[in-house]
């Protein structure tokens, strides 16, 4: 058993900032992190990765729009290996940065998948570590959501993860949600050579944000994408041999139709349901966020939560 003064859950942009001001006030910190390495979803699977992909889809653009300022360039190679190297060198610095502070912090990093057992003691899967506290910091985020009926198990079709992983550029690719990842991944692949089909079930892109902020880039990417669909739902996708076909709802929904890919990208879900809270005693809603005070305190005095598992809008950028 680990005993330990403060002992944080998930090591994303809440939880290893929370776990370093804690080793800098002299508090003995265990930092739990379920995956290889530091830096949660935004680090690794989020927003440093789309936005290195989002500058190189600027630097392509740009370049397209150069005449316009009297500049011309020669028609622009894009080496998508080259692009992924990139991305994934940027990621792995940043990560590799977070890994030396927690160690000239001399936070005690345990990777395995934290749940509690008690109101003072986390397990960890698939190991006998349990670590016992006496203060504790959730940070254990949120999840792409999925829905059961779309065949998931096929590759062409995709959540956020999988299409940061720039396996391939398809020549139609579907984008089945137009918030903000779902519009920065539209971003990546017009630049790359994709043609673009947007789906919203609102009756606006970016339904979180104000109409007037929305307006002008509605304008400027309906000439540069194929169609971008409000009012419309997504009732079917099936996997053929020629690709993902699916079938849509709404008063202006085309025809079925199919594509090489599909990008599903309809939000995240908090992951309060998923760390055993309950046999701590901490209060988890009925959508998996944590409610908390002011202080960021849940219902267990001696228990906070932070970032994602809190509320919306689960964006560290």
């Amino acid at each position: 058993m680990i005993k330990t003064q403060v002992v944080v859950i998930g090591s994303g942009p809440g939880g290893y900032t929370a776990a370093f001001r804690a080793a800098d006030l002299g508090k003995e910190v265990v930092l739990i992190e379920r995956y290889e390495n530091l830096g949660g979803v935004c680090l690794n699977v989020g927003c440093i990765p789309s936005k290195a992909l989002l500058h190189t889809a600027q630097v392509i653009n740009e370049a397209a729009e150069a005449s316009h300022f009297g500049v011309t360039f020669g028609e622009t190679t894009i080496d998508i290996d080259g692009v992924r190297a990139n991305k994934e060198d940027i990621v792995s610095k940043l990560t590799g940065g977070i890994k030396a502070l927690a160690k000239a912090r001399k936070v005690q990093v345990i990777t395995g998948y934290g749940k509690f057992i008690s109101a003072n003691q986390i397990a960890i899967d698939d190991s006998d570590e349990v670590i016992e506290f006496e203060h504790c910091i959730i940070a254990a985020g949120s999840r792409v959501t999925k829905i059961p009926a779309f065949p998931f198990d096929d590759p062409r079709v995709m959540d956020s993860t999988d299409a940061l992983e720039l396996d391939n550029v398809p020549e139609r690719l579907l984008i089945v949600g137009g918030g903000i990842i779902g519009l920065e991944m539209a971003t990546v692949y017009n630049a790359l050579g994709s043609e673009i089909t947007v789906v919203e079930l609102a009756d606006q892109l970016i339904a979180s944000a104000d109409k007037d902020v929305v307006t002008p880039l509605a304008r400027r990417i309906k000439k540069q994408y194929k169609e971008i669909y409000l009012n419309t739902k997504v009732t079917k996708m099936e996997a053929t041999d020629a690709g993902i076909k699916v079938n849509f709802e709404g008063k202006k929904a085309p025809e079925t139709d199919t594509f090489d890919k599909v990008l599903v990208s309809i939000g995240r879900s908090p992951n309060g349901e998923l760390i055993d809270a309950d046999k701590a005693g901490v209060n988890v809603n009925e959508w998996g966020f944590i409610p908390t005070d002011k202080q960021m305190r849940t219902n267990i005095n001696h228990i906070f939560a932070i970032g994602d598992i809190v509320c919306q809008p689960m964006l560290a950028h």
